[in-house]
């Protein structure tokens, strides 16, 4: 009988021990989770909807809404022109409780890492800016950006399969071969951009020039469209852009009742707007770090640790590779005979890093520093250390810069 008691009361003790480490187990776990319930997230606009570039941007604050749910509350700040800063904006969204706030526009960047060091609660996500790592570096100010000349690169290639079909078509003459670029600004972004695409056009047709027209202004529907019709008047049978409106798409379907002359267009599909010119666009996709970013901030971890890319400090960037960059819907109707086939070809070469876009027999001059040039000979690997892209010079006897 004793020895049943004792057994009994060793159970008994055994099994309250057992419970006690469970509970210790329970309670330290719940000390280690430093998981957040909600958050509340802000977006700081220089447009609306109503923009190819700021549509963009709402893409993934939609699929961010979707992920989450009630778990992030968002708060949005629209049409709030990058040429003021942003500042305002940004410290309203701190005062309204953000945990995390992503600013859309390069001219935001300087407001954002400014409020980064007065804020430190507060995580700071500027897009397309390239100073997350110079001093001062705070560790809730990042940088993020997709490596967008992938995608301008296979327009090109899409566009020069045209060009080459309307040569063998007997359209347009070889010396005939001139493709226009509507340009916001003479920076590294736009420079990098336009130079992948006309690379991509010259791996089809390698007679191929180009002239670039600046609008100085990041979103002026009539502004792009008569830069865009002063390149079609200058011979120009393809046009492209890096400009926030859909006016050179419109310029293009306005004129090929006269000639030919098609569009490639950036951040959205202009297919709807000009259906007969359209050839296809390429696009950021903001979705994989905004999305990341918020799991990040939600589960108390280092933004960096959590979003897959290219990550240089307290920057990242990524192409194909992560999904960062895509290829939006092909104009069947209009492009070139095999261009849906090479679209994927491409972007496999990419995904695999097969590519080396800016190498070849060119001499770039940088616009600001004439005796600044560069040898693409060489090679010119694009973001090595930036999501931010970084090429600067102006092919020499291929590009002009239409004044």
């Amino acid at each position: 009988m004793q020895d049943r008691k004792n057994l009994l009361l060793i159970t008994i003790i055994t099994s309250l021990v057992m419970v006690g480490i469970f509970i210790g187990i329970h309670y330290v776990s719940l000390a280690m989770d430093d998981s957040r319930e909600f958050i509340t997230v802000g977006f700081v606009y220089d447009g609306d909807e109503s923009t190819p570039y700021t549509a963009n941007f709402i893409k993934a604050e939609k699929a961010v809404r979707e992920k989450f749910g009630i778990r992030v509350h968002v708060i949005v700040k629209s049409n709030t022109h990058s040429s003021d800063g942003g500042e305002d904006a940004i410290r309203e969204l701190v005062a309204d409780g953000c945990d995390l706030i992503f600013t859309t526009s390069i001219g935001y960047g300087e407001a954002a890492k400014k409020c980064a060091g007065e804020f430190p609660a507060v995580q700071f996500c500027q897009a397309t800016s390239m100073d997350a790592n110079d001093d001062p570096v705070y560790e809730n100010y990042h940088t993020f950006m997709g490596e967008i000349y992938e995608g301008r690169y296979i327009s090109g290639v899409i566009a020069g399969m045209k060009l080459k079909e309307m040569i063998d078509e007997g359209v347009i003459t070889v010396d005939q071969a001139k493709v226009g670029y509507v340009a916001a600004y003479p920076f590294a972004e736009v420079i990098s951009g336009y130079t992948a695409f006309l690379l991509g056009v010259r791996s089809q047709v390698p007679e191929a020039t180009m002239d670039v027209k600046y609008t100085y202004t990041w979103s002026s529907y009539n502004i792009e469209k008569n830069c865009a019709e002063e390149l079609i008047a200058r011979g120009c049978v393809i046009l492209s852009q890096h400009s926030d409106t859909t006016g050179p798409a419109v310029a293009c379907e306005e004129m090929f009742a006269e000639k030919a002359v098609y569009h490639v267009g950036y951040n959205q599909s202009m297919i709807d707007i000009a259906p007969t010119t359209s050839l296809i666009s390429a696009r950021i996709n903001w979705e994989p770090y905004m999305v990341s970013a918020c799991e990040a901030v939600l589960e108390n971890k280092k933004i960096e640790k959590c979003v897959k890319g290219q990550v240089h400090g307290n920057d990242v960037g990524a192409g194909f590779d992560e999904g960062w960059v895509e290829m939006l819907e092909l104009n069947s109707l209009v492009a070139a005979k095999g261009s849906d086939e090479k679209i994927e070809e491409l972007k496999e070469e990419f995904r695999k890093g097969k590519i080396e876009v800016f190498k070849g027999d060119y001499t770039g001059v940088n616009p600001d520093d004439p005796n600044d040039t560069y040898d693409l000979n060489k090679g010119y690997k694009e973001n090595s250390e930036h999501s931010a892209p970084t090429f600067h010079y102006v092919l020499q006897n291929v590009i002009t810069i239409v004044e």
